[in-house]
């Protein structure tokens, strides 16, 4: 039966209700100056609807995100993006399927994994913007997955192949890797927005695993077995780990518009250099990345003499 509670200047009145007339009313006094009316219930609590009390006993809750409208201001929303977070599950996939066939000793297949992975990667990205459905969960999920593709694969892949015949020193160097693409998307995350986007801050982790998993293939592809070549294997390992922390800039190619017209020509450069890549797979894509790796400290090399020329 519901009661109201009726606050005046010095008094509170208690009333009870029935059958919508006052049946008593008691007095009390107490030391207050404004006038509210406050309102209980002696029955159950309201009920939810049926779609909140059916979502309650779902064991996954529902992904709430705050964002800003147009206007600069504050909005909820509901759910996540399907399409980008399809292509990132993909490339959590192949990842977790690197490591898979590197415990299985099928290294071939494993470095394959790896850039599967990166093709997938540069695919959320783009269709995140070209579809406007950018996200504060998808940039979480995007680099959740990188660290296991580009950061605990490539390490486990080398690990596997070449570092596990050097004992502790082995999973050491694969360690200082593992770490360093820890914090190469750490740092990644907190700078966007406040770095030229031009140029990533030390070396990318795919382009790091690209290093990595293209030795891998490159080698294995011809028989030759890790354990002859572990001390080179762990130098290169390492040095990827070091230049992912490094302050060296690399080219982003992030300003390349996809969308707008391009000469003739361009589209046969491109089919030109997917000929030249599938003619020889392990051997160009190691050729590739080897160089966009050295092109950071060759550059800065080059810098830094002309600073001391001039």
């Amino acid at each position: 039966m519901p009661r109201f509670f009726i606050l005046r200047r010095g008094f509170w009145y208690k009333a009870s209700s029935l059958s919508g007339e006052l049946s008593s009313v008691v007095p009390v006094e107490i030391r207050q100056t404004r006038c509210k009316v406050l309102f209980m219930s002696e029955g159950p609590e309201d009920q939810k609807p049926a779609g909140d009390n059916l979502e309650s006993l779902l064991p996954i809750d529902e992904h709430i995100e705050e964002g800003q409208d147009a206007e600069g201001r504050k909005v909820r929303h509901r759910g996540i993006y399907l399409l980008p977070n399809l292509f990132t599950t993909a490339n959590l996939f192949a990842g977790f399927y690197s490591i898979i066939n590197a415990m299985n000793g099928n290294f071939y297949v494993a470095a394959a994994a790896v850039f599967v992975a990166m093709v997938l990667d540069g695919l959320d990205g783009r269709v995140a913007r070209l579809t406007n459905t950018q996200s504060a969960f998808g940039a979480e999920y995007d680099s959740l997955s990188d660290m296991v593709a580009f950061g605990v694969a490539p390490a486990l892949l080398a690990f596997e192949w070449a570092l596990g015949s050097m004992g502790k020193v082995g999973w050491m160097v694969a360690f200082i890797y593992v770490a360093g693409a820890a914090l190469r998307l750490a740092r990644f995350n907190t700078q966007i927005g406040s770095v030229d986007k031009r140029y990533f801050i030390g070396l990318a982790s795919p382009a790091a695993a690209g290093v990595v998993a293209g030795t891998v293939w490159a080698f294995s592809d011809f028989g030759i077995k890790g354990s002859n070549m572990s001390f080179a294997v762990a130098l290169l390992v390492a040095a990827a780990g070091c230049l992912m922390v490094s302050n060296i800039k690399y080219y982003s190619f992030k300003d390349l518009d996809l969308k707008g017209r391009v000469p003739f020509v361009a589209i046969l450069a491109v089919v030109l250099v997917f000929a030249v890549v599938f003619s020889d797979p392990p051997r160009i894509l190691l050729l590739i990345f080897l160089a966009y790796a050295a092109s950071g400290p060759i550059q800065y090399l080059l810098q830094l003499r002309r600073r001391k020329s001039a």
